[in-house]
């Protein structure tokens, strides 16, 4: 695994003096940004920069976190970022599970560049991408009490955004609803991602899906698109806040229960490649089924689809990841354009 995957060509001393200026032009002239950092254990899509502001007038001194979309020639994982629509479904999610509170949304991109959201930043432990968490660290070395504690509560942070009352046109701001459109999303961003070189692997998960489409399936709710625990804080092992938010959509529950199962069955998949145990009794769909059962009293159901459609999805988003790794000369393109998919090993038994 890589160290680090690069994902900006922004100078961060250049970047802190716009947002000072920037946020001096909201809060008042005394106002002033600490250094900027990034992050390193996770995140390959938008920009995420952290920083301390003091705020006019007081000095209040406020912990935050932009989200930046990338630059164009940093080749961005998305063909775009609406950051006003991942404000907006912050705000909403934030009335039913612990999403950070946002603070400011910017779409004028004559400030950074481009558009760009602040939020607050919370405290606490993120399972980390890179290295995994299934290698090493803090949710590794857990009490097994502990780790379900974490899986169940996290598990029921889904019940309780997908049972969330909602008031008829409150989600129209996301797209239209439903799997059929999901799907047909994701086809679009294939399309974009690699139309110039397709992947075969992908091509065959399509026509998977079309062969196995779900007879009846579930209610349309807010789905959280990148629902995994690499995307939530947490301290003594509970969720404190729920993080991006970039592949929110409206369809069945069972997108996000499909992702979560096979997110983690993805990292366990990479330890094991490396002779490591990892966490192979952790988020399997057995307990995150039962967990979601209990928090919402709803039947999962088709997650040899949905599943499947996880792994489709992630194998998509990956393989443009390694195109912005081939780019910046971090790799070179392999003779197989179905080695583009990290996981393809599971992802064709799963075909199979």
């Amino acid at each position: 695994m890589p160290e680090q995957l690069r994902t900006s060509t922004r100078d961060l001393d250049d970047l802190r003096l716009r947002v000072q200026t920037w946020l001096r032009g909201r809060t008042g002239e005394r106002s002033a940004v600490s250094e900027l950092e990034r992050p390193t254990g996770n995140g390959l899509s938008s920009e995420t920069l952290f920083f301390t502001a003091r705020l006019a007038p007081d000095g209040r001194e406020q912990r935050c976190v932009a989200r930046l979309a990338p630059a164009p020639e940093a080749v961005p994982v998305f063909p775009s970022y609406d950051l006003g629509a991942q404000f907006e479904v912050m705000r909403l999610a934030a009335e039913h599970v612990p999403a950070p509170r946002p603070l400011w949304f910017e779409p004028d991109p004559a400030h950074l560049g481009v558009p760009f959201l602040v939020m607050a930043r919370e405290e606490g432990l993120v399972p980390p991408d890179v290295m995994p968490y299934t290698f090493e660290g803090w949710l590794l070395e857990a009490d097994p009490a502990d780790l379900r504690r974490l899986q169940d509560r996290t598990v029921g942070l889904l019940a309780a955004l997908h049972t969330a009352p909602l008031s008829p046109g409150r989600l129209d701001f996301l797209g239209p609803p439903g799997l059929r459109a999901h799907v047909t999303a994701t086809r679009r961003y294939y399309d974009w991602a690699h139309g110039a070189l397709p992947v075969p692997l992908l091509e065959r998960a399509f026509a998977w899906l079309e062969d196995h489409w779900p007879a009846e399936p579930g209610p349309d709710v807010l789905s959280w698109g990148d629902a995994r625990i690499g995307n939530v804080m947490y301290r003594d092992f509970e969720p404190v806040a729920v993080l991006d938010w970039e592949m929110a959509a409206c369809g069945p529950p069972e997108l996000d229960l499909g992702w979560m199962i096979f997110l983690h069955r993805f990292f366990q998949d990479v330890a094991e490649v490396f002779g490591l145990p990892g966490l192979p009794d952790f988020l399997t769909r057995e307990q995150v089924c039962a967990a979601y059962r209990q928090a919402s009293g709803y039947e999962p159901r088709d997650l040899d689809f949905y599943e499947t459609y996880a792994a489709l999805r992630h194998g998509v988003i990956m393989a443009r990841v390694w195109h912005r790794r081939i780019h910046f000369g971090e790799q070179a393109m392999p003779d197989d354009p179905d080695d583009l998919v990290m996981h393809r090993a599971r992802l064709e038994a799963m075909l199979g």
